[in-house]
Formats: C-alpha cells, structure tokens, sequence
C-alpha cells in the first residue's frame, strides 16, 4: 500500500484514550506515515468552506472536500477522485473512516477499507497494510 487516506471527524480527531497527548494518535502516524514515503490525503464530506486546522497543512498530499468536488461518501466516484489526485490506483489506497458505510463505499472502489472504531485497533491495522511502524 503506497497510499492512506483518511476522513477527519471521528478519525484524524480521535484522542483515544491518552487525553494528555499532543495531538490525535492518527494525526501522529499521518505524519509518521507521510515522512516514510506514504502518499496522505484528507477526505471529509464538508462543504467548500471548510479548510484544515492550521499546522496540518504539510501533513496531506491532497485535500478532498465534497463541497469543493460536488461528490460525497460512499460514492465511489470520490475514492477514485482521491485515488487519482494522489497520483496511485485505488488497490494501492488504505481508506480509514469511523463510519462503515463508507469503509464499505472505499471497498466498492477498489480500496482496503479500515473501519476506525478505537485508536490502537486501526493503527495496529495500518501497521500491518502499510508495512512500517506508526507508534513511537
């Protein structure tokens, strides 16, 4: 897997259990992820206003917005668009989002779809998709 894309809300925002840290876990292995030659790409059904919180701007490689492209999860014309913009095919794409639905709608496209449900659980999955150590 050469790509990870992940929604916002419930994911990149996660805390998990360690409220003391920093940042989100997933924001963490994002950039982990990202610094090890991963290709990363938000992908959030907000509308065309809606912009990343300042300091993840270097964390993405492509921000997909469904208010920017007219598209939204679970169509799977928006994980192929993401796909596309990351310059990969969709079977080359880790999608990770906290709604099943969508997870389902990222398979129907051609990606490995992860369905975020506890912080530790998706990044011993991710780990394991993308080959390298995410946790420090």
């Amino acid at each position: 897997m050469r790509g990870l894309v992940l929604d916002f809300g419930g994911v990149l925002t996660d805390h998990g259990d360690d409220l003391s840290a920093t940042e989100p876990p997933l924001l963490a292995a994002t950039r982990q992820a990202r610094h090890r030659g991963v290709l990363t790409a938000m992908l959030s059904n907000a509308d065309f206003l809606w912009r990343p919180p300042a300091g993840w701007e270097d964390l993405f490689d492509v921000v997909i917005t469904s208010g920017e492209v007219g598209l939204a999860k679970p169509d799977r014309r928006i994980y192929l668009l993401a796909a596309e913009r990351l310059g990969l095919p969709a079977d080359q794409c880790v999608f990770v989002d906290d709604l099943a639905v969508n997870v389902r709608g990222a398979a129907e496209a051609g990606m490995v779809g992860v369905h975020h449900q506890s912080v530790s659980a998706t990044l011993e999955e991710l780990e394991i998709l993308l080959q390298i150590p995410l946790r420090g």
